[in-house]
Formats: structure tokens, sequence, C-alpha cells
């Protein structure tokens, strides 16, 4: 991340680009066309790599299945046997487990008593579920119509061909993932390096959590929030702490930060009457801008990147948030979040939305995005109906802890009424 970067370049590239008053969609457009993903890739056990961004495709070794197998316990058979009216009678050749393929021969006119997972014997291509057989002696009897030809039988290489792309570089390992590369035989995989991020909060009134809280002053909860989204998304994190409000302060803290990590998120000092030192010192340290996103709650902030030590060897991307704790999840989740992925390399995916049904009016007018908190509700028909909580106002965190997202009213978005469709950014699943 120290290849020379200009953030005015960038900028000029946005349409009706205005500081003063940025369209979220234009924010994120600079954001996303400026920030790098991390290069270094570590080899990692499958198992230890859970929620990490994997660096190259997954090629499959095998076939998986490497064998048609039964995809059930019953009778393994020729199709072309099952009689055209009435039962079919076949003999029983023997049986096959899972794990031990049967090793004779299972002529026309016989069928083999099979168990799921079990090899399909040559010749067979079909699978009679033995819910529906009669076994009398040594003959299985079928009803009619209870199994078609090709039934119940999984074929080789039907989840996976040898050969074939099993997972693209760039996705976020889940469970699902770890079981497909142990089916695949992989011991370790080849990912992106945990993205470094470094964060303080800035404020002569802040406390941390021990600390007498003296008149005046309240608890730094931002810093918890950012530790726990950011945690969430896997990230090496790095809490620098409380910073007092002085530019000698925030400029060691800066400078700290950008050389042991690859972004720096703040949590206050970009307001309008608290940005003046902040924009002298962050000038003297890399190319950086501050905006007034269209947005609400979360109007200031800051980007851009920093640069510090000896001939400037490291850089890292700072985004400057506000100092309000709604604000500053709300950004996070804007701005922030989007970013941070594509810089742990992961390949760009939408914000997960739901579409809820509005159980009240909420008043907007047209020129800027809007975040409320919001409760859902299922309605008997089926779909989500969400309500938004009665207090919206930016300092208010127990309102986030009780939300389960955000109602998101778009920037030319009008009044929304009772029983129309509103985008729900869901937190579940996103942090």
């Amino acid at each position: 991340m120290t290849s020379p970067f200009d953030l005015q370049q960038v900028v000029s590239c946005v349409s009706g680009y205005d500081p003063n008053a940025l369209r979220v969609d234009a924010a994120l457009a600079v954001i996303q066309g400026s920030v790098q993903p991390v290069q270094a890739i570590e080899r990692l056990a499958v198992r230890a790599a859970l929620g990490r961004v994997l660096a190259q495709d997954i090629i499959s070794p095998i076939d998986v299945p490497a064998h048609d197998n039964s995809a059930m316990d019953g009778y393994a058979l020729r199709g072309a046997d099952l009689a055209a009216q009435g039962d079919t009678v076949l003999r029983i050749a023997g049986r096959g487990l899972a794990g031990h393929a049967f090793g004779g021969d299972v002529p026309a006119g016989s069928a083999l008593r099979i168990m799921t997972g079990a090899v399909m014997p040559a010749g067979c291509d079909t699978v009679a579920p033995q819910e529906f057989c009669r076994v009398e002696g040594d003959t299985v009897i079928l009803p009619p119509g209870v199994v078609r030809a090709g039934d119940n039988r999984r074929l080789r290489g039907e989840d996976l061909a040898r050969g074939k792309a099993a997972l693209p570089a760039g996705k976020v390992l889940r469970p699902a993932d770890l079981g497909l590369m142990a089916s695949l035989g992989m011991a370790e995989v080849s990912v992106r390096r945990k993205l470094r991020v470094a964060f303080f909060s800035s404020g002569d009134e802040l406390r941390s959590v021990g600390q007498p809280l003296d008149p005046g002053c309240v608890y730094d909860s931002n810093r918890y929030t950012l530790w726990g989204m950011l945690e969430r998304l896997g990230c090496e994190v790095i809490d620098l702490g409380v910073v007092a409000d002085s530019p000698h302060a925030v400029e060691a803290a800066l400078r700290t930060a950008t050389e042991c990590a690859d972004v720096v998120i703040t949590s206050g000092g970009v307001s309008v009457g608290e940005a003046d030192y902040l924009r002298s010192t962050l000038a003297t340290l890399g190319d950086v801008v501050f905006w007034r996103i269209a947005m609400r709650p979360g109007r200031p902030l800051a980007f851009g990147q920093l640069r510090a030590g000896e001939n400037n060897a490291h850089s890292a991307w700072l985004f400057g948030l506000p100092g309000n704790p709604v604000a500053v999840m709300v950004t996070f989740y804007a701005f922030v979040r989007p970013a941070l992925l594509h810089c742990m390399g992961a390949s760009p995916q939408p914000q997960p939305m739901l579409r809820a049904v509005s159980a009240q009016t909420l008043r907007k007018k047209s020129g800027r995005t809007e975040y409320q908190r919001g409760l859902l509700t299922a309605l008997p028909d089926g779909r989500w109906q969400v309500s938004a909580i009665g207090n919206q106002g930016s300092g208010v965190l127990s309102s986030m802890s009780q939300a389960h997202g955000l109602i998101v009213l778009h920037h030319e978005q009008t009044t929304v009424q009772a029983g129309d469709l509103v985008d729900v950014l869901l937190f579940e699943g996103l942090v």
C-alpha cells in the first residue's frame, strides 16, 4: 500500500462532486476507486481459514463423488428391468455397503441390496427405496410406479468434476467452504493475510472503562462497537485508546497507527467546529479529503491515505468518522465495511438488504440518504414488516442494540407511507 496515490484525481472523476453535500453513492465510488487489496498470501490449515479470504481459485483435483453411488437405502437395479405393468420381481444378488463395493455381478432380472453412499454395481442405474419394497425369500418385489429409471442415483462428479473450479478467489470462507475443501482432500489453503486496522477515539471528554467519570465526561463506547465490528469482519485489530484533543497527540497517534496498520479509523474531531487542527495535521501526513455527506446520521466524514516513517515508507487508508455513537456505526456500515472487504481481497458483494413493509409513515425529503433503526416482525402472509424505533437520535446507542437493522431511505426517496416497501440493511450477517 505504498504506491503513489492521487486522491484528487479520483475525486475529479465523480460527476457533480460537492464536498459539502456529497451523495452516499458518490462517496462510495471514490472510496472503492481508491483502496487496494493487501497482496500478501499465507498458507493455513483448512480449519484455521474460517472467515479468511481465498487467495487463489480452488480447482477440484478429483471427482466428487468418485463413483456413481446410491442416494438412499434400498435396492439397486437396472431401469430396463422395471415392469411396464404390475409388480417388478427381481432376484437379490447380494449386498453393497458404503465403503465396501460389491464385487460380484448383478445380471439382468436381479437387484442388489444397497446402502446410502455405496458404489452402484456395474449395469445398475436405479435405486428403489427400501420402504417401497417387499422381500419374499431371495426376491424383492416393487409395486408399479414407485420408481423410474435413473432415480436415486448420485452420478460420479455430480457435485464437482475433476478440473472444475470449486471455489473462486476472493471468497470469504464459510463453514460449507471448509467442508467442501475437506471433501477434495485438501489439508491447507492459500488466503490473503489478515487486514490490520488501527483505531482510536479523540476527545478530552472521553474516559475509558474503569476510569473515574469526571463531571462533563462520558465513557467511550465507540472503541467497543468498532472493535466488535472489526472482529466480526476478521481483521487484526489494534486499539490505540483515547487520544487527547491536541494536534501533537493526534499526529503522534496517526503516525503510530500508519506505521502498524493498513487502515486507520478515528472517531470524533471531524465536524465543522472541530476539524481545523485535524485538517492541518492530516495535511502534513497524506492526501485526505473532508466531506459533508448527504446522509443522516453521520454527515461529517474524512477519507484518504496517510504516510509515515522514514521516507514515507508506511502508508494506510484513513477513515475519520463522526463522534456520535450511532453515526459511527452507520458510517462504518455504509462506507468502511465495504472498503475493508475490498482491502481484504474479497470479491465485491451487494450489501444484504431485506424488502419489508413499513409499519408507519416515515417522513423524508429528497436530497439525502437516511438510515433509521428498525425492528422487524413477521406478518401472517409471510412478508416482513419493519417499524422505526422511537428515538432516532444519533447519540442513542441503545436503539442500535435493540434494532434488527437500518431502514434505508435512499437519496431521491421521499416520504414513505404505511404499507409501502422499504429496504432494510440487516445487522445479523453484516458484521
